[in-house]
């Protein structure tokens, strides 16, 4: 039976719900359901444990490499949760608790900084940066564990501490991480309760926790924003993206649409920072086209647990059925299928990974956000107006440029209105590298020591020599 961590104890729910496999649509596990008792009881034991973690930044700093190595020592059974409830690949799903131990060993090893605003023999001005508090993060279904250790490692390094809430579709491995972390960690500094929606409101509206960190929907993203600005809780918001690639005319297509597909479809297309429209110039679009669904027919879909399966199912069955609503949207629009467009029969969520040509702005698939394996390729005549119609949306997550000219494709990169822009690759993120959203994309960033920072409030400590 699966349970939560508050306060270092192992707690059941009063109640349970089913989590389904998403490769067979059968309910694989229940998870515990909080009570709203028992995540006032996991905030308070954070409340009560940032007293003395907050204090010595040297024991943080060796407690989070002590639960790097016990992260690293459960990975099989962390992949192994991973496959059952999200449909991952093996080798894709391996990479998650390899994320989190990469991330708790960068943050371990990451230094604030300091700002010395005035040194002479008037003043000492410096800023420094203490803890915010009690930190709820609120996790997505699609990178359960990794997602988690964006927002806990940061956290725990600055000094907070934190109550966790995974996604109800995929609770499973990260309440195995909460086991984990309760074992190594002290009590109360970091917990994880498990629910619904409602719980996740709860978690934003108590009284409690001074920032909410947020991984999810734009829509879910703005019910946040709206609840914690009432307490005005300090935020980080990770929102969608509907990112464009923009191939230019000198682009070698042999080169370049094996490593857009292969991004594009990167964990079933359910990724924010991933290539979700791509602008092919008309002297390159016939031949990118054939390219593209060539690429995409030959991707091996199937089992999870299968060696040799490159793609699962999607994750979810109202993601499953948000997808095929928009490839059948496209066709019905005029978009031609170039390989794929449908669900696969049989059980789970399996759908084809499909390329989509002959198609432009005005249709879903390419305006919104698919989150699935459907990739629409569009075609351009001038490299300005490719770059004016990739900006011609309220996401701003990230974009990239792909051709031969490395200085050409860097400066139409700049003119990418989005929070990274790649030349020649797509969703390359990083521990050391900051990462967040333009628009409707986000607000504030994750990673590197923009993303540590964001986990402090920042503190002027001036001592006057007058």
């Amino acid at each position: 039976m699966a349970t939560m961590t508050i306060n270092g104890n192992s707690v059941r729910g009063q109640s349970t719900y089913d989590v389904i496999n998403p490769a067979t649509g059968n309910v694989q596990a229940q998870a515990p359901d909080c009570s709203a008792e028992q995540l006032n009881e996991a905030l308070e034991a954070a409340e009560a444990a940032g007293k003395s973690w907050r204090t010595n930044e040297d024991e943080r700093r060796k407690a989070m490499l002590r639960l790097a190595d016990a992260v690293a020592a459960a990975r099989e059974d962390l992949k192994t949760a991973l496959i059952a409830e999200t449909g991952k690949p093996t080798s894709l799903a391996a990479t998650e608790p390899d994320i989190c131990v990469a991330w708790l060993q960068v943050f371990a090893g990451m230094e604030f900084p300091r700002r010395v605003l005035q040194d002479d023999s008037n003043a000492l001005i410096e800023v420094a940066h203490r803890p915010i508090g009690v930190v709820g993060a609120i996790t997505p279904w699609n990178f359960p564990l990794g997602l988690a250790m964006w927002k806990i490692a940061p956290a725990l390094l600055a000094g907070n501490t934190v109550v966790v809430k995974p996604s109800p579709f995929t609770p499973m491995a990260t309440l195995l991480l909460g086991e984990i972390m309760g074992e190594v960690l002290p009590p109360g500094v970091v917990n994880v309760v498990s629910g619904g929606d409602d719980l996740g409101r709860a978690l934003v509206a108590h009284r409690l926790p001074r920032k909410i960190t947020f991984t999810g929907s734009v829509s879910g993203g703005k019910s946040v924003a709206a609840t914690a600005g009432a307490d005005l809780k300090r935020l980080t918001l990770e929102l969608g993206g509907n990112d464009a690639a923009i191939v230019l005319p000198d682009a070698d297509l042999a080169s370049v649409v094996p490593k857009i597909l292969d991004t594009a479809f990167f964990n079933t297309g359910q990724a924010c920072a991933l290539p979700k429209r791509v602008y092919v110039p008309d002297s390159l679009y016939v031949e990118a086209v054939e390219a593209f669904g060539a690429g995409a027919a030959g991707i091996a879909v199937g089992d999870p647990t299968d060696a040799n399966t490159q793609m699962g199912p999607l994750s979810t069955r109202p993601q499953f059925e948000r997808v095929k609503g928009l490839a059948e949207d496209a066709v019905a629009r005029g978009a031609r299928v170039v390989t794929g467009g449908s669900a696969i029969s049989g059980p789970g969520y399996y759908f084809q990974p499909t390329i989509l040509a002959d198609i432009t702005e005005g249709v879903a698939v390419v305006d919104e956000e698919q989150f699935g394996p459907v990739l629409p390729i569009l075609r351009y005549s001038r490299i300005d107006d490719a770059v004016e119609r990739a900006n011609r949306t309220m996401y701003g997550l990230c974009g990239s440029v792909w051709g031969a000219d490395e200085d050409t494709a860097r400066d139409i990169a700049g003119h990418l209105e989005c929070g990274t822009t790649f030349v020649n690759t797509h969703a390359a993120l990083l521990p050391t590298v900051p990462f967040g959203g333009a628009k409707w994309s986000g607000v504030g960033v994750e990673n590197g020591v923009d993303g540590l920072v964001a986990f402090t409030e920042p503190q002027v400590v001036h001592t006057a020599r007058d």
